[in-house]
């Protein structure tokens, strides 16, 4: 690599194979830290030699203002407790449209806290929380959301406590599920996905 754009594009590309694959051959749904591992080798496996490791330094966004994510002491033990609340509340099977944005908002917001991984962590939770959506009879349709809104609403979430735009985000992003009716469900997968254009 000659430079930083000469690696974001290298990264794009190849993680968007690499999801391609993710929606054929899903690695195990087993709602824990270890899956969010699997997903983010299984994406940045040719790009990283850290793929799917816990990051080991403290972290924040590269833009005025930011506040650090977790610190690293604490990732694991924080995602334990993620996920136990997220089983508590049955993964999101069974809600109303309205009830299940809002805890979409709520328990992404807490995972995007954790930020287990030094880059990737965006992609690895779109990968992620569209299998809990298909599990809980929802679909997530990511194109009409842009990096820079998915920033906004989620420092809003991490640095001020404030859910709103996390949950006006997810009510653009939460559709019926109509897998099935579709020919092709991956190639209409990886769109509704918008992995390529997404950074984290």
């Amino acid at each position: 690599m000659t430079s930083g754009e000469d690696l974001s594009a290298a990264e794009a590309d190849l993680s968007f194979v690499r999801a391609l694959q993710l929606l054929d051959e899903p690695v195990p749904g087993t709602n824990d830290l270890q899956e969010l591992r699997r997903i983010h080798f299984h994406l940045f496996q040719d790009v990283y030699d850290w793929a799917g490791q816990l990051r080991t330094i403290d972290v924040r966004k590269n833009v005025p203002g930011a506040e650090f994510f977790l610190p690293v002491g604490f990732i694991e033990l924080a995602a334990s407790n993620c996920f136990s609340e997220l089983a508590e509340a049955d993964h999101l099977v069974g809600l109303s449209r309205e009830e299940f944005v809002e805890q979409l908002a709520y328990h992404y917001e807490k995972i995007n806290y954790v930020h287990p991984f030094r880059e990737g962590n965006g992609r690895m939770q779109r990968i992620y929380w569209n299998r809990v959506a298909s599990a809980a009879g929802w679909q997530l349709d990511w194109r009409p959301v842009h990096g820079e809104e998915n920033h906004l609403a989620a420092r809003a979430g991490s640095d001020q406590q404030d859910l709103g735009p996390l949950v006006r985000m997810f009510d653009k992003v939460v559709t019926a599920s109509d897998a099935q009716a579709h020919g092709d469900w991956s190639a209409d997968e990886i769109k509704r996905l918008a992995i390529r254009p997404y950074e984290t």
